[in-house]
């Protein structure tokens, strides 16, 4: 018993070692500023792209062991733009995000497979609109400037998620495929 009580004191003495706030040596860390969200839709025919500018993401994950890795995404459905004012206006609506009932859309892993050469597959659910679909998502992760960097696209229907509701459902004027591609680039990840 007295054994384990030294060895509890020798931990709390070195954990006020540490810096006040500071974060483990692993973990890993969105930087917002260097990542980024968007979605391409066609309107007519023509491809637009959009993008969301508020996210943020809860990694653990080692890129050596990634079966026992997690991911979990927040997306801030307010801030989707398409860069034009009379569309961003509407995307708030109820037949669009409808970000008055749903703020948020999110993406929980439940399984990460590795697929070599720094590709992975991310098996798990979206949830958008409190809509809730299994995906899976090819992720590349690359090295760049002392960051790493995932990247990877997949495609989901918007009409599965309510997504352009009512008079929106006709796909003839707004396609019913949404290409979703992102950047995230993450500090504090493992090596590769």
């Amino acid at each position: 018993m007295m054994r384990i009580f030294r060895l509890f004191l020798a931990a709390a003495a070195f954990a006020d070692l540490a810096p006040a706030g500071a974060e483990p040596a692993t973990a890993t860390r969105l930087v917002a500023d260097k990542s980024q969200i968007a979605f391409v839709s066609k309107q007519m025919g023509v491809p637009v792209e959009g993008t969301f500018k508020k996210f943020e993401a809860q990694v653990a994950f080692d890129p050596r062991k990634p079966e026992g890795g997690t991911v979990a995404l927040q997306i801030d459905t307010a801030s989707a733009s398409l860069g034009v004012p009379m569309s961003d206006a509407e995307l708030p609506k109820a037949p669009w995000f409808d970000t008055g009932h749903f703020p948020q859309a999110s993406f929980q892993s439940s399984a990460i497979k590795a697929l070599g050469e720094g590709r992975f597959e991310m098996a798990g659910k979206l949830t958008i609109k409190s809509i809730a679909r299994q995906v899976t998502v090819p992720v590349t992760i690359a090295p760049a400037g002392g960051y790493a960097v995932a990247t990877g696209s997949f495609t989901i229907q918007r009409l599965d998620y309510k997504v352009g509701d009512g008079e929106w459902t006709d796909t003839s004027v707004i396609g019913n495929d949404v290409q979703v591609r992102f950047k995230f680039t993450l500090a504090g990840l493992g090596p590769l």
